[in-house]
């Protein structure tokens, strides 16, 4: 069955109904400062909610990709439970790349075929360095990356993934580098309630 169409609206409601939209002063794992955070983790942790975010994703993204993609792959941790429940509403299997020694792998006995279309899972895009090498990791593993998909872009559009990428939103909050903060966020300090150590 078809899921509705969410506005951004909508999406924001989830978040926020979660409270998994916060506001303060953040370090995100880009390395980047931000006045507001999207903490996925927590909108994810009700099932039905994560299930209409990820129907409502899959949705959008190209018929010609769901017909050709076999899986889909998150980097772990922030993208396990995005990427569980994508590849659930495509009706895909569902991998993941971690970090053991800092450098993505595909592991857990996880294997690909030569060439497998694959779709990576984020949740969130920032800078989408993590994207990329989590891409590298799938190429190096033998799968073909064809397409990017996030729960959210917080790059507007500006992000490159080096492949197509849908997101279910597309979010408009500056980000900052550490020597270029505006002196109300620089006032309040930050915290980290990613997944990753700073």
């Amino acid at each position: 069955m078809a899921e509705p169409y969410l506005t951004d609206n909508a999406i924001l409601a989830e978040f926020r109904a979660a409270e998994a939209l916060l506001d303060g002063h953040f370090l995100l794992s880009s390395g980047m400062h931000s006045a507001v955070y999207l903490q996925c983790a927590r909108v994810l942790m009700d099932p039905m909610r994560a299930e209409r975010l990820a129907g409502a994703l899959a949705a959008r993204i190209p018929a010609d990709v769901k017909a050709r993609a076999q899986a889909v792959i998150a980097p772990a941790m922030g993208g396990l439970i995005c990427g569980y429940e994508l590849a659930r509403a495509l009706g895909l299997l569902s991998m993941f790349v971690e970090r053991p020694s800092g450098t993505f792998e595909l592991r857990r006995g996880f294997r690909l075929a030569p060439d497998t279309p694959v779709i990576l899972m984020e949740d969130v895009v920032t800078t989408g360095l993590s994207s990329r090498e989590a891409i590298a990791a799938i190429r190096n593993a033998g799968g073909d990356v064809i397409h990017a998909a996030a729960l959210v872009d917080r790059s507007d559009g500006g992000a490159d993934l080096g492949v197509p990428f849908t997101p279910l939103l597309r979010l408009s909050e500056p980000i900052y580098a550490p020597d270029a903060l505006p002196p109300a966020l620089a006032a309040i300090p930050a915290v980290k309630p990613g997944s990753r150590a700073a």
